[in-house]
């Protein structure tokens, strides 16, 4: 069983608490991560790139001088490719560089990464995060009282009424993203020095993933 360090929300030091088994078995497939964040690196590329071949660009319409008598090498326009100006060679052009990843994979990468921080001791858990109203100052003392204010972290919340408050809280700590725990991908994590997970979130976590695994086996 894989523990790791509790804290209040006021980032008072509490119990280490152990992870749930479902998510945190320990293992880290390395593949899996690898392919996971190439995918997710080539699904942000806009693939909006286009370069102007010669029929694209502007003039070119005659012959620069007669075919014979000049002494010079014959040309046909001045908008071919060895001309300055000209069009371009095998240039890129619009495409979509979008890649897909089975589900069961990405979840899988995903529980490689915490894995990986959890192995790392670089997981940290903290009681819910219910702040009335945003502010940053808050979260930036809690960051501090956990070691992290000087890395890039990844706080990631249970999705609950109060995870707005708490994303507007860290939108302007620099090096700090706010997300929910469903949401966040193993390139995310990956990103991250630390992560920060509220205890509701795994405890959540835990209880879609027992629910999927039965779900399937019940197919």
């Amino acid at each position: 069983m894989i523990e790791a360090p509790h804290y209040s929300a006021a980032g008072a030091k509490k119990k280490s608490v152990r992870l749930p088994a479902a998510l945190f078995d320990g293992t880290v497939n390395e593949h899996v991560l690898h392919r996971a964040v190439v995918t997710f690196l080539a699904n942000q590329r806009h693939g909006t790139h286009d370069t102007k071949t010669r029929s694209e660009v502007s003039g070119g319409n005659q012959k620069p001088w007669r075919q014979k008598g000049t002494g010079r090498a014959r040309q046909g326009s001045t908008r071919a490719p060895h001309w300055r100006h000209g069009g371009i060679v095998f240039g890129p052009h619009p495409r979509s560089y979008r890649l897909g990843i089975p589900k069961k994979v990405r979840q899988l990468a995903k529980k490689s990464a915490l894995n990986a921080r959890a192995r790392e001791q670089a997981l940290f858990v903290v009681d819910a995060l219910e702040y009335e109203k945003p502010k940053t100052k808050t979260l930036a003392e809690l960051l501090g009282k956990l070691g992290v204010a000087e890395k890039k972290v990844l706080v990631l919340t249970g999705g609950a009424a109060a995870a707005h408050n708490v994303f507007l809280s860290g939108r302007n700590i620099p090096r700090v993203r706010v997300m929910r725990f469903a949401d966040a991908t193993a390139y995310e994590i990956l990103w991250s020095d630390a992560v920060v997970v509220e205890l509701p979130a795994l405890t959540g976590a835990e209880a879609d993933t027992v629910a999927g695994e039965e779900g399937e086996a019940n197919a």
